[in-house]
Order: C-alpha cells, then structure tokens, then sequence
C-alpha cells in the first residue's frame, strides 16, 4: 500500500503535483502553536520527499538549472507553509488604522511568497545530494537545515516559526534543542519525519518507520531525563518577586494623544496594587514593550509619578522609545524602541536599545528609494527606529544579571549567546496586541521558550496582551497570562539555570548534524552506484 501510495505521488504531474506541494506545506501548520500536533509531519514530509523523488530535471541543464522542476515544488511547499503560518501578519497591518491596508495583500500573500523561495532552495539542495533510500531523507533534512539556517541570517533574517517547531510541541521535546539548538533541530526534525517514506520501494519497508519510532522515542526519553535533572543556582541571595503588567490596551488607542494620561495612570496603578495576602511586594516590575506613551523628555513629570508609585528596593523594567538629540540644538534625532531600568527615586539607571529591528515595521529598507515611491514603516514614528550597536545587559542591584530582549530580538537562534557575558535572567518584552486573536502570540512565547532551552537561562516575558509568563530554564510555563487578560502576574524569580551543549558550542554542532546527513546520501549513493556495477 505505501509502495503504491509512493508511486502515485512520483508519477502525479502538472497542476496537480504543485497542488499537493502547496497543500503540504499548509497542513503541517497543523504541527505549530497553538494546534501542536506533532504527527502531520509524518504526512507532509512524506508527500514533499516523493514528490522530489519524481522530479528528475533536464539531464543536458547546468548546476542548479537542472533541478528547475524540484525549486518548483518546494516554492509550492514553502508558501504553503508560510501562508498558513503567517497570515495573520496582515492584522498587524492594519491594528491601527486602515493607513495601510493596501499592503495587506503584500503582508498575507508577499512575505510568504518571498520566504518560499528559501524552500525552492532546499529543494535544489536536496536533490544535488539525492540518494537512495535513507539517503532521500538525509538529503532532504540537510536540504531544509540549510535553507532554514539561510532564512535566520539573509536580509537581516527571519526565523520565525523554523520547521523544527514542528517536533517540539512540550517541555519534553523541546529538550534536543539543548544540544542542537532550533537550527539543528530544523533538519533532524525532516529527517525523522521523512524516514518512513525512504523506504517505500524498499523490500524491509519497515526500517523506515522502525528507526523514525526509535529516534523519535530517543527524542522524548532525552527529554524525560532532562526535565528530572538537578539545575544549577544562580547568585541570586533570597526569593525575589517579578511583577508582570498586562494591561491589554488595544492598538488603535496605544498612541492616541487623548488616552495617553489614561494609558500611563492604568501603568501607575497597575504597579502600585498590594500583592495578594501573606505574599511579598515586588522587586522586579516589568512593563511591556513601548508601554510608556510618550516620550520622557516631552514629559519629565513622568519619572518623578513612576518614582511615587516605587517603594524603596523596587526596580522598574519598563519599554519605551527613547530620544537622541533635540531640536532646539538643531541635532539629527534617533529614536530607539528600548527597555529603561527606573529606580524608586524616579531615576534612569540603565538602558537597553532594540539591535534588531523590524523590516517595514520599524524602518525602511532603501529608506529614500522606497520613500519616493509614497512608502513608510509601519509604526509612527518620525524616520522610523534606529538600532541599538549591540545586546546590553543590565547589572542592577540586589537583582540577577538580566539580558533584555525586545519583542522579536527572541525569535533568533543563538541570540541570548550573542551576549557578551552569559546572563542569569533574561527579560523579553513584546506588544503582540498587533497580531489579534491570531496564532502569532501563540507561536512568540513558543519562541521565547525555546530560547531559554537553548541557553539554559530563564525568560520572562511580558506582553502588553498576552502571552506573558516566567519560563524556566528547561521551557517550562512556571505561570502565564493569556491573551485579553488584564492584570498582574506575581512570580517568585527563578534562581536556576541549565548548562547546554548548545550554549558551549553553538553552530559547530549544527553544522556536525548537517555534514553527518549529506554524508549518509553521498554513501547511499555509492552503495547504489556499486550494485549497479557489480550489476553489470
């Protein structure tokens, strides 16, 4: 029966052969926040793995050029995928206005479309190194794994949602990406999904799904055994409270100057609420990304309200946009979407810039081209955002050493590494009121959880509306706010992290995975070449 499914699939043609590319692609959304259901990759990778198998190119073509009918399928595939992951980008596009809703068909249909061509890629990829049985799955998992690297890093990057998401549903198997990181896990997740479909012609057909079961039981065993692990103690000296703020304040009145004071006293208020009976004040407040609704210099009194409102010990975290320069001097002014550390005197003690920004969100690409043409960024501000030089981690008193991260700075493998010292802490602040009643928060704080397992090091994110939450170092929810919820999240901070291989070794155990499966097509295809030899 799997033969014969096999043999359908290789020999379908024409329209119908993108159709079941692109509805491949689609249904794996299956496997992503918030459905997570980790068995439809056995059915989209088996369906992209034989359709590959059937696209033989032009013999007589150069280099990539002959594997023009396999780029085809997998841009079938990836936009597929990226449709069905990221169309509620578009409601990020007009959350405030209808400003912009002439590039919703760009933000739904576009930016897919454009990511699909990192699948066609893969797909080149995959059949330059295409071997025989086992060797296809090896060949399209490094295909993938190299391609979905490329997509972390080119044009500033977006990584959003890699396919190994797709393996890592729970705490338990998200703990491989503690050795391989997101980016390893993008190519073994294909390789053990695709496994079953390798051996379709094979006469032990069941090899395939015996050794996809077997590494996928490894999987989940590796990640039993990780949960029950003994952590290591930070230096954090006693039990410390963090206070989370989600006010939930809808988008379209974020930055309307007549809610403005209403706006910044919900924060004051919000902060100064007594903690529940018998527990501790806090001594950590964080307040989401760009909750302050003006900026500081325009409004000095602001401090000195933030600074009544703080008693004496307690530290505010709080996301603004920060000024450079004024006017009156006649300087160049920068704004910065950033994360000021506030003591209880109402003083600025620290702050942290965003490094990576937004494209067409907080700046423009070819700002002056695309200027002339009547485009501009997304959120209001005069030139858009500039970026911080580098990550800045904060040495506050009495607290851990905390590395801010602002809203999608979390989406990147390997980002909490890029710091310069390895922090106890980290702070992730977002406004996910953009994206709605969307899977987009869903799959941020998914994000934000397999970050803290890559580095060993607890999140704790705050969202103006949902998702907010403490994450362990082992991406456990220790406690959350979900989307509409208003108000407060007490948590005791947690004082335990997690050494991980790939914290100590990072992209050279990515790229081992990567050589180890182009290894196993290059021997698949000698063994066949030898048959055939000894064949003849």
């Amino acid at each position: 029966m799997l033969e014969k499914l096999a043999a359908d699939i290789i020999l379908i043609w024409g329209w119908k052969r993108n159709g079941l590319a692109f509805l491949a692609g689609l249904l794996l959304n299956i496997a992503l926040p918030p459905i997570n259901f980790l068995g439809v990759g056995f059915i989209s990778f088996p369906i992209l793995l034989w359709l590959l198998e059937g696209a033989d190119g032009n013999a007589n073509a150069r280099g990539m050029l002959r594997h023009y009918p396999a780029a085809i399928i997998g841009w079938f595939f990836g936009f597929g995928y990226f449709l069905g992951g990221l169309w509620w980008l578009g409601n990020a596009v007009i959350a405030e206005s209808n400003e912009f809703l002439w590039a919703l068909p760009l933000a739904v249909f576009g930016l897919p479309a454009g990511l699909a061509f990192f699948f066609a890629f893969a797909a080149i990829l995959a059949r330059m190194v295409w071997g025989h049985g086992i060797g296809t799955a090896a060949a399209l998992a490094f295909g993938i794994g190299i391609s979905e690297w490329a997509r972390s890093v080119l044009f500033t990057g977006f990584p959003w949602n890699g396919i190994g998401l797709t393996m890592m549903p729970t705490p338990i198997f998200m703990q491989s990406a503690s050795v391989f990181g997101v980016t390893g896990m993008n190519a073994l997740a294909v390789f053990v999904f695709a496994l079953p479909a390798s051996f379709a012609s094979s006469p032990r057909k069941w090899r395939g799904p015996a050794i996809a079961i077997t590494l996928l039981v490894a999987h989940g065993a590796f990640g039993f055994s990780r949960l029950n692990q003994k952590l290591t103690e930070t230096s954090l000296p006693d039990a410390k409270i963090v206070r989370l703020v989600q006010p939930s304040i809808p988008q379209f009145s974020k930055w309307d100057e007549a809610e403005r004071d209403r706006i910044f006293a919900t924060y004051l208020e919000m902060t100064a609420a007594a903690p529940e009976a018998g527990k501790p004040e806090p001594s950590l407040i964080i307040w989401p990304e760009t909750a302050v609704p003006f900026i500081f210099a325009d409004r000095p009194d602001a401090l000195a309200a933030i600074g009544e409102v703080l008693t004496e010990g307690q530290t505010l975290l709080a996301g603004t946009v920060r000024q450079e320069g004024t006017r009156e001097n006649g300087d160049q002014i920068r704004y910065y979407n950033s994360m000021v550390a506030i003591d209880a005197d109402g003083q600025i003690i620290d702050a942290a810039d965003k490094v990576h920004l937004v494209p067409f969100g907080e700046y423009l690409p070819m700002q002056n081209l695309l200027r002339s043409f009547g485009l501009d960024e997304i959120v209001n501000t005069p030139g858009g955002f500039s970026a911080g030089p580098r990550l800045h981690a904060f040495k506050l008193p009495n607290l851990p050493h905390i590395l801010p991260m602002i809203c999608y700075e979390i989406i990147f493998p390997g980002a909490i590494e890029a710091a310069n010292a390895r922090p106890e802490l980290v702070v992730n602040i977002t406004n996910d009121a953009w994206y709605g009643h969307t899977p987009g928060p869903y799959q941020h704080f998914r994000l934000a959880q397999l970050r803290a397992v890559e580095s060993g090091v607890p999140v704790v994110r705050s969202a103006n509306n949902g998702v907010s939450g403490v994450i362990d170092s082992l991406g456990r929810i220790q406690s959350a706010l979900d989307l509409d919820v208003v108000g407060n999240l007490d948590a005791v901070l947690i004082k335990e992290s997690a050494q991980t291989y790939y914290s100590a070794f990072g992209l050279r155990i990515v790229f081992l995975t990567y050589c180890a499966l182009i290894a196993i097509a290059g021997l698949t295809n000698f063994k066949q070449r030898s048959r055939i030899v000894r064949s003849v």
